[in-house]
């Protein structure tokens, strides 16, 4: 079943060229985005149920044996990451149906879409660290494309801040590789992870180690180094955004996660690994802290979320800087459920523009009123985000916090805790100014301009993520379950090591 492993990219790419070829006909564009879309959820769970059965699937390009050639290895955190992304990648396509017009779709929102799909799923899946950084690449120019898809003059400024940043972490991540072969001589990550244990020099490791952090660290948007997320997020539409939110910083957090177990582990490390993961601690509770502050000091509802991805990045880092199994477990099953999550408060946030005109809060309110429905949709995931029992969100910061305390890392949990407590405060604030309170121009000046169909396409996705929140919360067991065993993998990586290298490696 290894040939499984080369759909995830294949599907989209081959989506994003039918697209192109449709470019001036926005009825097939749809219609092709959506079936591509469709295609990659279900390949997703069929890789995912093969993973979780059969174990670690690897993949030879060409044939050539690793590490000599191209590498696609899927274990559960793969399966899972991908899953996540079809999952997305369906809720914005259908979202995009009623929020995507012709002038975005002439500008190339539908193949972009796709393209970009490709670039993270290909990040997921890829077994070598410059097939890693080439990926990237393909995420930073799909979506530079969305980014000023639509043209104003917000977007362009958004971008180029964007692009500026990311291009240094380009660079910075390219030169980190060259270092990494010119000492180890191979830059498959299977055997990256034995060839480390021999360099004598681990002082030089540990600086190119935290080469690797700049750079997947701006891909995260931590801190110091997250200004370019909430300059750009709030600008294109909200399509693009929320497929932003979900998945390009996670697939930096992702790429850290796979680097510090696999590669820059403690035995490859030894007493530097423990600085590196003070390091870690430190920046993971600025992540948090800086984030949350910022989100409270903002009016305007996309900018709001923006920074709460920067405070919730932090979670995750928090995970992977306890470094343990339960650190790991929190950290995946946080990414999983902040995927959802982030995505669908996006998408609310653009039906309520459609309905009131503005995304700012204090010319905005009267939507619990008038549409209630959607309400109850925005709190679904905003009490998520904010950890309430029994949703989601609870479930995953009750493990890290769980964590913490099991190592006694009682400052960063206090610290974690603290910025939940923010995080209430500013979902309330978006509640109690865009829902609670009744519009600053009277009930009539709620411009409810939608029609049905319209409606359907963009809150049949909304209530579709809300449901997944709410399943997860309810019924954790399995998702728990799937983090563990991708915590067990990460932790101790001999199966993905053998799947890709034989059995006798």
């Amino acid at each position: 079943m290894s040939w499984l492993t080369v759909l995830p990219i294949l599907i989209p790419l081959t989506t994003a060229v039918f697209a192109a070829l449709a470019w001036q006909n926005l009825p097939a564009q749809r219609v092709i985005g959506l079936i591509g879309a469709a295609a990659l959820f279900v390949l997703s769970v069929v890789l995912m149920v093969v993973v979780w059965q059969g174990g670690v699937l690897a993949a030879q390009m060409g044939a050539w044996p690793a590490p000599f050639g191209i590498t696609l290895v899927v274990d559960n955190l793969s399966a899972a990451m991908v899953v996540i992304t079809g999952i997305t990648g369906l809720a914005v396509a259908v979202y995009s149906i009623a929020d995507i017009g012709r002038v975005e779709a002439n500008a190339g929102f539908h193949p972009m879409l796709h393209f970009l799909l490709a670039g993270v799923s290909g990040a997921f899946v890829t077994g070598d660290i410059f097939n890693l950084y080439v990926w990237f690449e393909v995420m930073l120019i799909a979506s530079f494309a969305l980014l000023v898809v639509g043209g104003g003059r917000a977007q362009f400024d958004g971008a180029v801040k964007y692009v500026a940043l990311n291009l240094f972490s380009t660079v910075m991540f390219l030169s980190a590789v060259g270092l990494l072969y010119g000492m180890t001589g191979t830059l498959n990550l299977a055997d990256l992870h034995m060839k480390v244990r021999e360099v004598e020099n681990t002082g030089l490791l540990a600086a190119v180690a935290v080469m690797f952090l700049v750079a997947f660290g701006i891909k995260s948007a931590v801190f110091p180094l997250f200004f370019w997320l909430p300059a750009s997020y709030h600008t294109p539409p909200v399509a693009v955004s929320a497929i932003f939110s979900a998945l390009l910083t996670k697939v930096g957090v992702y790429a850290l996660i796979r680097v510090f177990t696999l590669v820059f582990s403690p035995e490859a490390l030894g007493e530097a690994f423990d600085w590196i993961q003070t390091l870690l601690l430190w920046i993971a509770a600025l992540t948090m802290i800086t984030g949350v502050l910022g989100a409270a000091a903002q009016t305007e509802i996309r900018r709001i979320l923006s920074f709460h991805i920067i405070s919730q990045i932090g979670y995750m880092i928090m995970g992977l800087a306890l470094y343990t199994a339960l650190g790991i477990v929190g950290a995946v099953f946080y990414i999983l459920h902040h995927i959802i999550v982030k995505a669908n408060l996006f998408l609310v946030s653009g039906v309520a523009n459609r309905l009131t005109g503005s995304y700012d809060l204090k010319k905005i309110g009267g939507l619990y009123k008038s549409k209630p429905f959607l309400a109850v949709l925005f709190l679904i995931p905003a009490f998520s985000l904010a950890g309430f029992p029994p949703l989601s969100g609870f479930w995953a910061k009750y493990v890290l916090i769980k964590a913490g305390l099991e190592v006694d890392a009682y400052w960063i949990v206090a610290a974690a805790l603290v910025v939940g407590l923010l995080t209430i405060f500013s979902m309330t604030k978006i509640w109690a100014e865009a829902f609670w309170k009744p519009h600053p121009g009277g009930d009539g000046a709620i411009a409810v301009t939608v029609d049905r169909g319209a409606m359907l396409a963009l809150t049949l996705p909304i209530a579709a993520l809300a449901l997944i929140t709410v399943a997860i919360g309810l019924y954790a067991e399995p998702l728990l379950s799937l983090a563990e065993r991708a915590a067990g993998e990460l932790m101790d990586p001999a199966a993905y090591v053998r799947a890709v290298l034989g059995a006798g490696a």
